[in-house]
């Protein structure tokens, strides 16, 4: 079978897309695909989600902070960027979606929205309503450790 020619191939956009739960939150690539294409089903309808064709094609996540890059077809970037939107939580767990940008290769995409030095997150101990919890803390913000689950906070609030 022969390939199509170059101006009958399909034109794609990457967009890279910044993920942020909590520091116990665990799902995988295929988890988010999921969850993608069922927030994308849930707002445009089966034959809208299959025109704008959300496809992840690399992804990392760990210690509640992440990245994905998510493929879509060129003329649909908007409705795309709506689908992400609408995702907010994976497995049952919450999480924070936000678009860094648009490129058109996989490789700009990384190197110009996702290749940056990752967050520095440590774990202390902190005074948070009048006990002494354990708080993981990154770039000012800190995750309360509660008795079943996290709380967000700022070192202002500590």
């Amino acid at each position: 079978m022969k390939h199509l020619p170059k101006h009958l191939r399909p034109r794609w956009r990457y967009l890279a897309v910044a993920i942020e739960g909590w520091p116990d939150a665990d799902f995988d690539r295929g988890d988010f695909q999921r969850h993608l294409w069922y927030a994308a089903q849930n707002l445009l309808g089966d034959a809208a989600s299959a025109d704008v064709d959300l496809t992840v094609v690399r992804f990392s996540f760990a210690d509640g902070d992440g990245w994905a890059a998510v493929r879509t077809r060129r003329d649909e970037v908007d409705r795309a960027r709506a689908a992400v939107a609408a995702v907010e939580s994976v497995d049952g767990q919450p999480v924070g979606l936000r678009v860094a940008g648009v490129s058109g290769t996989v490789r700009a995409c990384e190197e110009k929205y996702i290749r940056s030095a990752p967050e520095i997150t440590t774990e202390r101990t902190v005074g948070f309503e009048d006990a002494e919890r354990t708080a993981v803390v990154r770039d000012g913000r800190a995750d309360v450790r509660l008795d079943s689950a996290f709380a967000g906070a700022t070192t202002l609030d500590l």
